[in-house]
């Protein structure tokens, strides 16, 4: 079975396969999306594709929505010829659920696909965005699409629109095309996992717009349209759904099943024609749309005002999921465990992370009122993590702690010092991740074995901190560890003025005592 429109004409074929067909007239969407662009959406990776798209394919299968989603991808543009046009743009969904099940359907709502980098291509995104029919553009680009530091964002900040390279600058310089077309409203939605993502893509996009205005590549009437939410608008999101890359197993089980478009085309991330994911899936939505919006919460998403945005997104990232995310990925590096699920059967892990989420997180969580925390945390422990099926690792959550660790670990701190009501110093199991984490950087397991630790921006730097340290080395860790415990950069706060450095100091010492202190330290004290 190849992924073609020509190949599911043969629908018998693909449902004995247990493979699910969408249930509406492609070629309709494809020529009324063409004469009548709705939504634009930049990023070709895997969560877009399993999860946005999936949501506008019901709406189309609904009848709610005509047309479907142009897709653009940024900086790699052979994505389109090895994955996506051989595909005409088809993507084979793998839920792969917590009770064994697996679900397969074809998702087909991206009705075209560009690439920034093709001159062709542009001119084809410039005349989208001169159109008054769109009114959504979204982004999935990673956090690291945003910034406009670097050779690449200083030289279009100079040059100006003409030939943009930063990813943010050719949106700006789309954005800016519209306003020449009379400026119709449009809503730019980020869908990145981090927080206030709306801010952050404004904030990139008028700094082009006032850099270039400056320079007089444009007026300021192009700041004024930007800044002017009756007109555009950038909505603050969260979203969440664990989307690992496409897994080998995975890529077998479909072959079995006689599905040949199974290639994984792997550069800085890995993508293929088919996408595995979980089957939860969240997406809140600032209801900020000038020009309107597809009813997507007929298909589950959840639309309301900023400050709820803002409180789900603190719920989920710094107690209900993210914490108890970071720790299993730390203390599974260190057991040498290759599975988040896994680590799941292990009754000490489980009860690290559970006192982690209900004793240390819900004292001081942020409840949004139209998610349970609680319940969140139930999910996420009971059906998310502990899922057989889903080929997440720890290696892969463990990547940026240091940049993770400030909102997923010290936010939590920050609170405890802020309320009267509670002692930071009855935290516990939180101290321990931190001091595992300095001890995951270590690059050695409990047993003794080296490893590969995780990409990290401050590895280096802290490795080298760190030089000396090795499994066995006895305390005190003091004069090593100050400089690191009392960074805010790192932890949000001052470990010692927070009346937590010692503590972790001392679990420090315990976990690098020797072979086996990892799981002993563990044991002892999630008792």
């Amino acid at each position: 079975m190849r992924l073609t429109d020509q190949e599911l004409r043969n629908r018998e074929l693909w449902e004995k396969a247990g493979i699910g067909l969408p249930r509406f007239n492609r070629e309709e969407m494809i020529r009324a999306t063409a004469e009548n662009p709705g939504w634009v959406h930049f990023g070709a990776g895997n969560i877009f594709r399993i999860f946005p798209a999936a949501l506008q394919q019901g709406l189309l299968e609904e009848g709610l929505e005509k047309t479907g989603i142009i897709m653009v991808a940024g900086r790699d543009g052979k994505i389109l010829d090895k994955i996506f046009r051989p595909c005409d743009n088809l993507t084979l969904a793998v839920t792969l659920k917590a009770n064994g099940e697996i679900e397969k359907k074809v998702i087909a709502s991206i009705a075209e696909s560009l690439w920034m980098g093709n001159a062709g291509d542009f001119q084809r995104l410039k005349a989208v965005f001169r159109s008054p029919s769109l009114r959504l553009v979204s982004l999935t680009i990673t956090e690291k699409g945003y910034t406009i530091q670097g050779s690449d964002g200083e030289a279009d900040l100079a040059a100006g629109p003409g030939a943009p390279e930063n990813y943010i600058a050719r949106i700006s310089a789309l954005v800016l095309e519209r306003y020449k077309a009379g400026g119709p409203p449009l809503a730019l939605v980020s869908m990145d996992n981090y927080s206030r993502n709306g801010d952050t893509l404004f904030a990139a996009v008028e700094a082009f717009a006032l850099g270039w205005a400056q320079k007089g590549f444009t007026d300021q009437g192009f700041v004024d349209y930007i800044r002017d939410r009756s007109r555009v608008s950038f909505p603050c999101t969260m979203i969440d759904k664990i989307t690992p890359g496409p897994d080998p197993g995975v890529k077998a089980m479909l072959e079995k099943d006689g599905f040949t478009d199974t290639e994984i085309y792997a550069k800085s991330s890995s993508t293929a024609p088919f996408v595995n994911a979980e089957e939860p899936g969240y997406l809140v939505i600032e209801d900020a749309f000038p020009g309107g919006r597809p009813p997507l919460e007929k298909a589950g998403v959840f639309f309301t005002d900023r400050a709820t945005v803002d409180r789900v997104e603190r719920m989920k990232v710094c107690t209900c999921l993210n914490p108890l995310h970071t720790a299993l990925a730390v203390f599974g590096c260190l057991l040498g465990y290759t599975r988040i699920s896994e680590e799941m059967k292990n009754p000490y892990l489980v009860k690290l992370v559970e006192g982690i989420g209900y004793r240390e997180g819900l004292p001081v969580v942020t409840d949004p009122k139209i998610l349970s925390p609680r319940a969140f945390i139930e999910e996420v422990l009971q059906v998310r993590f502990s899922n057989p099926f889903l080929p997440d690792t720890p290696q892969r959550i463990a990547s940026d702690c240091s940049l993770k660790i400030p909102v997923r670990f010290g936010e939590t701190i920050k609170a405890y010092l802020s309320d009267r009501t509670l002692d930071v110093k009855n935290l516990k199991l939180i101290p321990l991740v931190l001091a595992a984490w300095l001890r995951y950087l270590l690059g050695v397991d409990d047993q003794g074995r080296p490893f590969t630790v995780s990409p990290d921006p401050l590895y280096e730097s802290l490795k080298g901190a760190m030089e000396g340290v090795c499994l066995g080395s006895k305390g005190p860790f003091h004069k090593i560890l100050e400089p690191i415990l009392s960074n805010p950069r790192i932890f949000a706060v001052n470990l010692y003025e927070a009346a937590l450095g010692e503590k972790v100091e001392a679990y420090f010492e315990e976990l690098t005592a020797g072979p086996g202190a990892v799981e002993a330290a563990l044991k002892k004290y999630t008792a």
